[in-house]
């Protein structure tokens, strides 16, 4: 599967999987969060969120697309930038690793992935872009 980078709503992409920078907790947040929930079904979504419950930064689970041009919504939890000693580039580098394994897991053959840990966390330190480029 060949590499692209689009710039697009990523509710609009054709994609087997669409990936959702989610909340730790069940809940609609803002952003592109907001955004697949308004374009998936909200209520459907929420439902089956709740079902899967918290999910730790780094890790990754799926759901049902619903009314989103996708099989499944991937969801996962990208780290809250402190200063770069906590954890954060294994945990972003855990998301794409868990991204990409449950993609695999699930026989996607086309994935959209929104930038991750950019917006809410207020960073795009040097070191975590330079990190998820790769």
């Amino acid at each position: 599967m060949p590499f692209q980078i689009i710039r697009n709503d990523i509710t609009k992409v054709h994609a087997d999987a669409i990936v959702n920078t989610a909340n730790p907790k069940p809940v609609i947040g803002g952003g592109t969060d907001s955004g697949i929930y308004a374009a998936a079904g909200a209520e459907q979504l929420l439902d089956a969120r709740k079902k899967i419950g918290d999910i730790q930064p780094g890790n990754a689970v799926e759901t049902p697309a619903f009314q989103l041009d996708a099989k499944y919504i991937i969801h996962t939890v990208g780290p809250y930038y402190i200063d770069g000693r906590h954890g954060e580039r294994e945990q972003l580098e855990s998301c794409y690793r868990s991204i990409l394994a449950l993609a695999q897991e699930k026989r996607c053959r086309s994935i959209a992935i929104p930038s991750i840990s950019t917006q809410c966390s207020h960073h795009a330190a040097p070191a975590v872009r330079e990190r998820r480029l790769r």
